[in-house]
């Protein structure tokens, strides 16, 4: 009994870390339909966190009820005229102010088409826009890399950090000057280049003088950060574990690990890891991964689940506003045109559905990443809530895709489609709505 308490307490902070996560991104999602619906002149009944029996509620001075309710799954607004959720029209309620124009004109139904088009809208809008702020956030709280490299807090490593100390401006490796990390491509080919020994040169300019001194090869096999649900994160390799052996052969650098997980055909590693002083005996199964390439393709590599890191940490220094505001852009967009290639490449055959997760493993991955800290945690909010703002652009009836699609129909026809047929594209969206969740909940409890 007492053995199944560990379990308990993991269960229960992977449910709190995905209840947290989720409330976050509907109450955001439902928050922008509510005020831009407000905004434009549509009364909201309802504003309700989570579904099924009322916990709380609260009139406030505009009318609507703001509510939590007990199944924390989701969330809705419910606006003037609006029989359900889904914003199916309530024609008895419509009834009722048909011949009063201005009730009229404050129901979601009765509202002329651009103000329910912007209503419809911002709910994914105020999505892609959390995701922007955090990563904002993010980039002003944490810093960007100091050009030139520097070193900042010099890590715990099996041989230590030898003759680099912190605050040592890294000019050049074995002979070789390190290029700007502003050019990431220049940047990024020089690490690649690196020599593999295990002591290099460093050229480093520490307190005005330049010196030559010797440091740990700059990427070693390092456990920066584990993927949930990765060989490794089964495994139960934490941050900050280094890699020293594969199957009794001593390595020192990422990319020996890297060859080694490539080559294992599959088959069970055994890895000798340092943490803390001590070295720990784990054994491991790379798992095949559909890894997106820069041209959208998908390409399939054996990975045990780590990101790696440097041999020290590097210093950092804040943005600028418009860098930090552009980069908060580029990695929402990022996300949105890697899940749109995905979705593709499963589509075509080219990738397994099974990178397509269900509630069980989205609440499985918001435990690991809170486990990671704070950061990890806030960093998962910001990349599911770009994937829900664009799930729900989604041209699917019941969706916020569906009710735009309905209105670009309204705006080129002159007229809504008819109540009966909304209501069978309707049925037909749910239906498709609970398909995909029934899918994706296949997905977690079937692929490996």
């Amino acid at each position: 009994m007492m053995g199944l308490l560990p379990q308990f307490g993991s269960l229960i902070w992977t449910l709190v870390a995905f209840v947290v996560a989720l409330s976050v991104i509907v109450a955001i999602h439902e928050y922008g339909h509510y005020i831009v619906g407000r905004w434009t002149g549509i009364k909201a009944d309802v504003f309700s966190l989570g579904f099924g029996p009322v916990i709380w509620s609260r009139p406030d001075k505009h009318g609507t009820v703001w509510q939590i309710a007990a199944l924390p799954f989701g969330g809705y607004v419910k606006f003037a005229g609006d029989a359900n959720a889904a914003s199916g029209k309530d024609e008895a309620a419509m009834a009722e102010v048909a011949d009063d124009p201005e009730a009229l004109r404050h129901t979601m139904h009765g509202a002329p088409l651009w103000a329910r088009a912007l209503t419809v809208a911002a709910g994914p809008v105020f999505n892609f826009a959390l995701s922007i702020l955090i990563f904002f956030g993010v980039a002003m709280t944490a810093g960007v890399a100091s050009d030139p490299l520097t070193v900042g807090e010099v890590r715990a490593l099996p041989k230590g950090a030898l003759e680099l100390q912190s605050g040592d401006e890294i000019a050049g490796i074995n002979g070789v000057a390190i290029p700007s990390t502003e050019d990431p491509v220049a940047y990024g080919a020089f690490l690649e280049n690196i020599p593999e020994t295990e002591v290099l040169n460093y050229d480093v300019v520490r307190d005005g003088t330049a010196l030559t001194v010797d440091g740990p090869y700059l990427l070693p096999p390092l456990v920066n950060q584990v993927v949930p649900q990765s060989a490794a994160y089964q495994a139960g390799l934490e941050s900050g574990d280094v890699i020293t052996g594969v199957d009794g052969q001593p390595i020192f650098a990422f990319n020996q690990l890297k060859t080694a997980v490539e080559a294992s055909d599959g088959n069970a590693l055994a890895l000798n890891v340092w943490r803390d002083g001590e070295v720990l005996d784990f054994t491991m199964t790379p798992k095949s991964t559909d890894e997106p390439q820069p041209d959208g393709s998908f390409v399939k590599n054996l990975r045990i689940g780590i990101a790696g890191g440097m041999a020290f940490e590097p210093a950092t220094e804040a943005p600028g506003i418009a860098e930090a505001l552009r980069g908060g852009v580029a990695n929402t967009y990022r996300i949105i045109n890697g899940s749109l290639s995905g979705l593709k490449q499963m589509i075509i055959g080219n990738i397994s559905t099974c990178n397509l997760s269900g509630p069980v493993g989205i609440a499985q991955t918001s435990g690991a990443m809170a486990s990671q800290g704070a950061q990890s945690f806030i960093y998962f909010i910001a990349v599911l809530s770009t994937a829900v703002g664009l799930l729900n652009l989604f041209p699917i009836p019941a969706l916020d895709g569906g009710h735009l699609v309905f209105y670009a129909y309204e705006a080129v026809t002159g007229k809504p489609p008819s109540d009966g047929a909304l209501r069978i594209l309707m049925t037909i969206g749910l239906a498709l709505v609970l398909t995909l969740m029934v899918f994706a909940l296949g997905n977690d409890l079937f692929c490996p």
